[in-house]
């Protein structure tokens, strides 16, 4: 596809970075001359440098020809104007991140009269997660396919857990709950696993669920844990403010603390059923005098990564049950992994997964049956929803007896409202849908994954 990128700030360069393994034609805009030859130099990409929301700037940029326009820049306002200008131009689609709690409702009631496909908010979307971490406390990461109907599900092998020792074929005749295990990270190594692989204490694993058998499923391996009821929360960033309105709706305890007391006020007034104190919540002493060891999540989300780390790390310290830390620098977060601390969330990697999942979707009206697609590990994995529409020699035969490439793993089939976890048995229908989890990328139709 043709995909033009305007603003390379932080989440600007993470998309740039994700979709230019995608093999489209991207150009990039930004009134920055430097930073324009620098990734043009690092990436394969035509380069513009200028307004981003000129008609003549988009003009030269082609614009006009474009499948994709990405708004990114810091204004909300230049984002919203960018995409009218596209739309104008000629662009068939448009994103734009558009940041301000203040035109969220509106701006959602009014995207189609504005030009606007889809509208991404870094901060709601990150809060959208780490409300997800402390909703369902025994997980890691969730992630939606085949409409909601399908789970696939990162959880942390604690001890105690009955995974522990076993092999994945032995695993499958003892569990009653039926689940696949399609993916493990162990230290800095991942595997798609086969039937001998043995689970360790500290995995990181992956699994497909159908939605309703999960709770099932992590009762059975001993990893049920008791609901998270009172929630603290350090800084008063807008994805706090996100964050503690949805717990507040869903009853639990919120207790904020943010260091500047005209925002502590803002917030305040905005949360009325949200505690919100004024004081430094990097402070051990203000933690524990404003009750961190009766909490049971911990949510630290200052603008600086290297405070965000160690009051996290406090609160592990201090035995809070899930400490979940906001992390932008992807070396500091791989830091905190090795340190036991593994819920970590980055806005810039929400909204480049969400964008190129929205771009996925888009190819597959363009000849790609990719449906959804979820980056894990990192981005060294991704998990891929297909269309069985292509014909081939790959139906109505058991998966035992067709040949598919090495770390390729193929996670669920879905057939009408049927949703089916496979063994060497089963088998593919065209007009299925297909979730593979691969560490090879770019693969566009169900049949590239087998020789």
């Amino acid at each position: 596809m043709k995909i033009v990128i305007i603003g390379l700030g932080t989440i600007g360069r993470t998309i740039l970075k994700t979709l230019s393994n995608e093999n489209h034609t991207i150009t990039i805009i930004d009134e920055n001359k430097e930073k324009i030859e620098d990734l043009i130099e690092r990436y394969d990409v035509f380069g513009v440098v200028g307004n981003g929301a000129c008609m003549d700037i988009q003009k030269e940029a082609n614009v006009q020809d474009s499948d994709l326009v990405i708004a990114l820049t810091e204004s909300d306002e230049l984002n919203i104007f960018a995409c009218m200008v596209a739309r104008k131009v000629g662009a068939k689609n448009t994103i734009a991140r558009v940041r301000n709690p203040d035109y969220s409702v509106q701006i959602s009631e009014m995207k189609e009269d504005l030009g606007i496909s889809m509208l991404v908010n870094p901060e709601k979307d990150t809060a959208n997660e780490i409300f997800n971490l402390i909703n369902l406390p025994s997980i890691v990461q969730v992630e939606h396919f085949a409409k909601g109907r399908v789970l696939l599900v990162e959880i942390l092998v604690e001890k105690g857990c009955s995974l522990i020792g076993e092999t994945l074929w032995a695993l499958g005749k003892k569990l009653s709950t039926k689940v696949l295990i399609c993916a493990v990270q162990r230290n800095d190594d991942v595997f798609i696993p086969s039937g001998n692989f043995v689970v360790e204490e500290g995995d990181r694993i992956h699994f497909t669920s159908d939605v309703h058998t999960l709770g099932d499923f992590l009762s059975e391996i001993n990893l049920v844990h008791s609901p998270l009821k009172r929630v603290m929360i350090v800084g008063g960033s807008n994805i706090s403010l996100y964050l503690a309105e949805q717990l507040a709706k869903k009853k639990y305890k919120v207790k904020l603390i943010e260091n500047n007391k005209q925002r502590a006020e803002e917030l305040a007034e905005i949360l009325p059923s949200v505690t919100v104190i004024h004081a430094n919540g990097t402070r051990h002493d203000v933690l524990i005098e404003e009750g961190l060891e009766a909490m049971d999540a911990f949510v630290s989300l200052t603008n600086i990564d290297e405070e965000n780390m160690v009051v996290s790390m406090f609160a592990h310290k201090m035995k809070v049950k899930k400490a979940i830390t906001q992390i932008r620098s992807d070396d500091l977060s791989g830091m905190l992994a090795e340190l036991g601390m593994h819920n970590n969330v980055s806005p810039k990697h929400v909204v480049a997964n969400r964008i190129a999942s929205y771009t996925r979707a888009l190819a597959n009206k363009r000849g790609s049956n990719v449906l959804t697609l979820s980056r894990l590990v990192n981005g060294q994995v991704e998990a891929l929803e297909f269309a069985a529409k292509k014909q081939g020699k790959i139906y109505d035969k058991p998966l035992k007896e067709l040949k598919i490439k090495e770390n390729c793993l193929i996670a669920c089939i879905i057939r009408k409202n049927q949703v089916m976890i496979p063994d060497g048995n089963s088998h593919i229908q065209q007009g299925d849908n297909v979730i593979v989890v691969t560490t090879h990328k770019n693969f566009d139709d169900l049949t590239d994954i087998f020789m």
